[in-house]
């Protein structure tokens, strides 16, 4: 029995417990370390203390900026890299039209009217890549000319292809306005020799920088192609791809005459480099644009047949490389470049679609381009009959 009472008096206490809020229990004391933590989750909840207001930013930044970041063969050189952008006018469906570009003036850029080479690199390519990957910077230290790189940017194309296959004014022709644009402005802002303006560039680029060379030469002297592409053959990007592989199918001469008044063209002086196992790029291009621009300079006719002028021809260890002499003058310099792919000959293999292989492309364009400069010519027509 008294068992049985005391079974009862502890039945009814726990009821009366359970009916009762469960007294709070002290916290556990935390480690050192879970202390830490916590005072930093705090800290990072706080709220940020109030600033004093500060003076709003004006919109307007300098033209000119020196990049932070100089590509390697900048930062050899001794002069002054600079990073910008030019305000274009407007083209077909793009009422704001900045190109970014890279220029590059060597020591004493003050001192007189120096010339300009525009340099236009090739797909998945840059300007701070294109200045590493062909040197020039270094030449223009020893020659004092100045190097302008355009650039394309990835909202126009995802792999910063110039559109070189159409001159619509939307698309190829207006990526050229816009270089031209950009030319004209640098040669004006740094008094540079407007006689004295070059243009040359890599795969993509100089398909762009043929177009620029048959469609503004009033204000280029010369041009250099290095795993170039025919002109006048390709319409669309599907196409380009084709013309890449092999070639055109056409005439290439029926090609510039289709594309260009001959018989009114000043001439254009032009040095084409190739390397003969281009996989991207056929050399079968290289022998079709040395038509082309031996038509343009009045060295062949319509048929392709001499109308003036001699061949020079040297055999060398890395190449085959050929003069096309006209009135005592060099109007076009090829090299094919033996053992060389799709790659700038001559230039840092470090960068892509660069090679150490072969002759060094810049110094051969440079030596070709210090001959030529732009002045008022006749026709290459009027030049045969005087």
């Amino acid at each position: 029995m008294p068992k049985s009472l005391t079974n009862l008096w502890l039945r009814g206490l726990r009821r009366l417990i359970a009916g009762q809020p469960e007294p709070a229990r002290a916290p556990k004391p935390r480690s050192p370390a879970k202390q830490k933590r916590a005072a930093t989750v705090q800290k990072a909840k706080a709220p940020a203390p109030i600033k004093a207001a500060q003076p709003p930013r004006t919109a307007a930044r300098a033209p000119v900026r020196e990049s932070r970041v100089r590509p390697r063969a900048s930062a050899w050189a001794r002069g002054k890299w600079e990073r910008s952008f030019h305000s274009a006018p407007p083209t077909a469906g793009r009422f704001v039209n900045h190109m970014a570009y890279a220029l590059y003036l060597p020591p004493g850029a003050s001192l007189g009217r120096m010339p300009l080479v525009v340099m236009l690199h090739g797909c998945k390519q840059n300007a701070d890549e294109f200045a590493q990957g062909t040197r020039l910077n270094l030449l223009a230290d020893r020659y004092g000319f100045a190097v302008l790189y355009p650039e394309q940017s990835k909202h126009d194309h995802a792999h910063r292809c110039w559109r070189w296959y159409d001159d619509a004014s939307n698309a190829g022709g207006g990526e050229a306005a816009s270089v031209v644009s950009l030319v004209q402005a640098v040669v004006g802002e740094h008094r540079l020799d407007s006689e004295r303006v070059y243009v040359a560039g890599m795969s993509a680029g100089a398909g762009l920088a043929a177009l620029l060379a048959i469609r503004y030469p009033s204000v280029f002297a010369a041009v250099g192609l290095h795993s170039g592409v025919v002109f006048g053959e390709a319409r669309s990007a599907i196409a380009a791809m084709d013309v890449m592989r092999r070639g055109s199918r056409s005439d290439p001469v029926a090609l510039i005459d289709a594309s260009v008044d001959v018989r009114a063209f000043p001439g254009m002086p032009a040095v084409i480099v190739h390397g003969e196992l281009d996989s991207v790029v056929s050399a079968n291009n290289a022998e079709q644009l040395t038509k082309q621009f031996l038509r343009l300079n009045g060295f062949i006719d319509a048929s392709g047949a001499r109308r003036a002028g001699e061949t020079r021809e040297e055999k060398q260890p890395d190449g085959v490389v050929r003069d096309f002499v006209k009135s005592g003058r060099r109007v076009v310099k090829t090299c094919i470049v033996r053992g060389l792919g799709h790659s700038w000959a001559g230039g840092d293999d470090t960068v892509a679609f660069h090679s150490s292989k072969g002759p060094d492309s810049s110094a051969l364009m440079w030596e070709f381009f210090k001959h030529q400069r732009r002045v008022e010519r006749h026709s290459v027509n009027d030049e045969l009959l005087a």
